[in-house]
């Protein structure tokens, strides 16, 4: 606190609520110094201005409401958020909302990141980071709700993350995986390497998502909520055709008694072992359709729709070539060069050039 004067006039200069102060006195230092005497009580009996007393609510309470209207209404995947709320309220236990500051949300991230609390197994910094995330949006809620004036998680940086595991097939390993697949699996594994859609949208698709006049899969039910419609080629035309309908469920990939198939980890994790595949989820089928795209020549944009990727920075670790596919590319250049830098050119150039006729080539000699 402090006064300071500027013109004729005196200022007084303090904090209210973390934020900075300058009021406009007069002309009378005396005035100034007993004005800000009265704003120092005022702030200590926190009865200042529009500075109110914070609601005293616990952070484990306003977490069930924070699942309640948020995040079950808005996201599919609302139980992760209750699942990293099981470690945060373990950390920060019978601590109020109004409580935590910048510093705590700091020494969680450190706890977290040097394994401190928890099950004693490595935390891989993306692991951290989906925490601070549910973090910083339950604060953000909590300050649009009106019940916190300000977010103290807004200004920690989630930790940096180490390139993610890209594991796809090649155009021989897809030949041996699709020979040792059973004929329960083999329609799912098409569909997923021609179109890139997810385990959870395959095994959901339904009967009327299909339009085998327009070639055309439509998906709804999506990841991030926003529907995206897939073109059908000839492999997925097909194997879709050659599944058997079954008349009690609107469901394409169903069992007898028409429900859904729930897991097929089984079937697949079979096939990869008769095929000699190490390495390799059901979600790589994913990468493979990207994958695959990109090393044909297909522009990075298109296939970021196909994905259903909002950002385009989640489709460009796709760009990622195969080795091979790198020297195939590396052999066309040379292929083209070939018919450029030919002994006969090199000599047409050098006698239309006077400053390379006294150079000895490798065509002369």
């Amino acid at each position: 606190m402090s006064i300071y004067k500027k013109g004729q006039d005196y200022y007084i200069d303090y904090y209210a609520a973390g934020r900075r102060k300058r009021e406009k006195v007069g002309t009378s230092k005396e005035l100034a110094k007993t004005v800000l005497a009265k704003r120092r009580v005022q702030l200590a009996e926190g009865k200042f201005l529009d500075v109110r007393k914070q609601e005293k609510i616990k952070l484990e309470d306003f977490a069930t409401t924070f699942i309640n209207l948020h995040s079950k209404p808005n996201k599919k995947s609302w139980k992760s958020d209750e699942f990293n709320l099981k470690t945060i309220l373990l950390f920060f236990k019978n601590k109020y909302l109004h409580d935590i500051t910048a510093q705590d949300v700091e020494e969680y991230k450190a706890a977290r990141s040097n394994d401190v609390f928890g099950d004693n197994k490595k935390i891989q910094p993306a692991t951290v980071n989906r925490e601070l995330a549910t973090i910083k949006t339950m604060f953000a809620k909590a300050i649009a709700w009106g019940k916190l004036q300000n977010n103290p998680a807004k200004s920690v940086q989630f930790l940096r993350e180490p390139e993610g595991r890209l594991r796809f097939l090649e155009k021989e390993e897809i030949v041996k995986l699709l020979a040792a697949c059973s004929e329960k699996i083999k329609p799912v594994v098409v569909v997923a390497l021609n179109t890139g859609m997810r385990r959870g949208e395959i095994l959901g698709l339904k009967w009327h998502d299909c339009d085998f006049q327009r070639e055309v899969i439509s998906i709804f039910d999506t990841k991030n909520g926003e529907a995206r419609k897939i073109p059908m080629n000839a492999q997925v035309k097909t194997a879709l055709i050659r599944v058997r309908k079954n008349p009690n469920s609107p469901y394409v990939f169903c069992d007898n008694d028409g429900k859904p198939y729930h897991d097929l980890r089984k079937s697949f994790f079979t096939a990869l072992k008769k095929s000699d595949i190490i390495n390799f989820h059901f979600h790589d089928l994913r990468h493979t359709f990207a994958s695959q795209l990109v090393m044909s020549g297909v522009d990075l944009n298109t296939i970021r729709e196909l994905m259903g990727h909002k950002d385009i920075r989640m489709t460009l670790r796709y760009s990622h070539l195969s080795p091979d596919h790198k020297k195939r590319a590396v052999d066309v250049l040379g292929r083209q060069m070939d018919t450029i830098w030919t002994p006969k050119r090199i000599l047409e150039v050098k006698e239309n050039t006077p400053n390379l006729q006294h150079i000895e080539s490798d065509a002369v000699r």
